[in-house]
């Protein structure tokens, strides 16, 4: 039997105005699910594009919205190199290995610099989220940009989002951005649905294992919010390789360990809504 879509909380509403708003969903999908930082570098982008592959071979109707403005990986990641198609009102999805996808990187070369200030990106997110005709998703997952800012912000105040899962490596220098995330996802009324461990150790040529950026301290900082520990992600040279080729590795070689990884979250994922 499919799950009831979860009540709004109080702290999903928003008081503006002295009027009640409740934040929307995005038109054309059922839930929204963020993956976020507030730390760059930590693979959240290739977290985000696996998850929305997993999903998909999960048997979900699948969106990949970029919501990194100055930086986005989408185009790269999934080999687009076109412009979406428009009627004048509303921005049509590019279709990639069976997901609708969305980014900035689609309407400009990737080598022009976004210089914008925060009022632009406010907008853009905006003709993401309200001018794009996304079909019958059963889930949109939105790569976020590093940070606590502008983007967050309109995703986290206007849009009814279903859930985080925060990603990051485990040393202490990017668990401190982290920890700002998870307050303001908080502080925000988003539900977090777990922290994951990425690029938590590499297996070496000897079999042993080397924890490059510590250990552990993904799981420590779950424990210590009273969040979820998703689990961990190793280091795999064919993550980057596939990646790099502009077909990620869930899609490139669903077998492979790191493949099975996503596939397990991406189940989790689907028997909590659906």
């Amino acid at each position: 039997m499919p799950k009831e879509k979860p009540e709004l909380s109080d702290a999903m509403k928003k008081k503006l105005g002295g009027k009640t708003f409740i934040k929307n969903p995005i038109q054309g999908t059922k839930y929204t699910i963020a993956i976020s930082s507030a730390k760059g570098g930590v693979g959240k982008s290739t977290f985000a594009t696996n998850l929305a592959l997993a999903l998909k071979k999960a048997g979900c109707k699948v969106g990949l919205l970029d919501a990194d403005i100055y930086g986005p990986s989408i185009p790269k990641m999934f080999d687009i190199n076109e412009k979406p198609k428009s009627d004048g009102q509303t921005l049509s999805p590019i279709i990639k290995y069976d997901i609708q996808c969305m980014s900035i990187g689609f309407l400009a070369d990737q080598q022009t610099p976004m210089i914008w200030r925060g009022p632009m990106v406010t907008s853009a997110i905006k003709t993401f989220t309200q001018k794009v005709s996304w079909k019958d998703l059963d889930f949109i997952v939105v790569d976020m940009p590093p940070g606590t800012g502008d983007t967050q912000l309109t995703f986290s105040q206007e849009i009814k989002m279903d859930g985080a899962i925060i990603v990051s490596t485990p040393q202490e220098v990017a668990l401190l951005d982290v920890k700002r995330g998870i307050k303001m996802f908080d502080k925000l009324g988003v539900k977090i649905l777990g922290l994951v461990d990425n690029m938590s150790y590499f297996i070496g040529d000897d079999g042993k294992k080397y924890n490059i950026f510590g250990e552990g301290g993904v799981k420590k900082t779950a424990e210590d919010f009273n969040k979820e520990f998703l689990g961990e992600i190793p280091i795999n040279p064919e993550v980057g390789k596939f990646g790099d080729q502009g077909k990620p590795i869930v899609e490139a070689n669903p077998d492979h360990e790191i493949s099975r990884i996503y596939l397990k979250f991406a189940n989790k994922i689907k028997s909590t809504y659906l």
